[in-house]
């Protein structure tokens, strides 16, 4: 009874999956055929980055040995070497982990103020130009917070070259260092989307790439109750959450979803902590989303 509602979530999982890229449909379909337009502004718009070839190495942080960050770092990369996407993590210590796309943007402030209040640790996937709009805000989430790579401009990245893949990710990763002062080890394509051929880069770069078993649907537009319900009902050991922070709704719904943690007596932790406190075997990574033990069922309210 048990393992076919696992099905059952899964089976509901993947068909809201195939509904959120349909939505983005439209958007991915000009990001595509933006590509021509893209290839003639490429120049201008990335002239002073170096060639694919020849990018420069992401700067050298010092970190101590035996420290909690190598530890860390040790366990981010050996996922990494695998170039596979990490949904979730293992299921045997009571930790999720929150992650935020899209920033830094106007809201990130009371993001951060919600979670230094509760005392909660998260992870933002950052956007390079949103840095520059907001430079001092992707440091103040250096305390309780890792930051990860969601590409410079957030475009649909299997519609670039080669070359100009990679630079998405390498210039956003740059960015994100210098601002927060931390180095990116963790990786999130824009709308999930990802080839073999970016999936090899982001291990190249010795990144890990980071996806999702709980999808709160507020990038589809989901009102703040229907977030807490998608993201509650997926609460369990070894959740990755998907959360957007320039959502008004989502910030008003973080309340609902702290108090549901600390009823379950779950802690909310980094993907670095996740996957160094309790990582994925191997074949739970291999098996991707139907590998994590619980999978939302989500829906779309407005």
């Amino acid at each position: 009874m048990q393992h076919d509602l696992d099905w059952l979530r899964v089976r509901r999982a993947a068909q809201l999956r195939r509904r959120r890229r349909r939505a983005f449909a439209l958007g991915l379909l000009a990001a595509m055929l933006g590509v021509v337009a893209l290839g003639v502004s490429e120049g201008a718009s990335h002239r002073s980055l170096p060639k694919a070839a020849g990018l420069a190495p992401s700067p050298h942080f010092v970190v101590p040995r035996g420290s909690r960050l190598a530890a860390q770092l040790a366990a981010v990369r050996r996922l990494a070497a695998h170039g596979l996407p990490l949904y979730c993590g293992g299921r045997k210590r009571r930790m999720v982990a929150l992650t935020f796309d899209d920033g830094p943007g106007p809201y990130t402030r009371l993001a951060i103020k919600q979670l230094r209040r509760k005392r909660l640790h998260a992870t933002f996937f950052l956007v390079g130009k949103q840095i520059r709009a907001y430079q001092r805000l992707a440091g103040r989430e250096k305390s309780f917070a890792a930051v990860g790579d969601h590409t410079m401009t957030h475009p649909f990245l299997p519609a670039l070259s080669h070359a100009a893949m990679v630079r998405e990710i390498v210039a956003a990763r740059t960015v994100i260092e210098r601002a927060a002062d931390q180095p990116v080890i963790v990786f999130r394509p824009p709308y999930e989307a990802h080839t073999p051929a970016i999936d090899r880069e982001v291990r190249a770069l010795g990144m890990l790439e980071v996806l999702w078993n709980v999808d709160s649907a507020d990038s589809l537009g989901a009102n703040y109750a229907r977030i807490e319900r998608n993201v509650v009902s997926g609460l369990a050991p070894g959740s990755i959450i998907l959360m957007h922070e320039n959502r008004g709704q989502t910030i008003r719904a973080l309340p609902v979803i702290f108090a549901a943690l600390s009823r379950r007596h779950l802690q909310a932790v980094t993907v670095p902590e996740l996957v160094a406190a309790d990582p994925p075997s191997l074949r739970q990574l291999r098996s991707g989303e139907r590998g994590c033990a619980v999978v939302a069922d989500i829906g779309t309210g407005t």
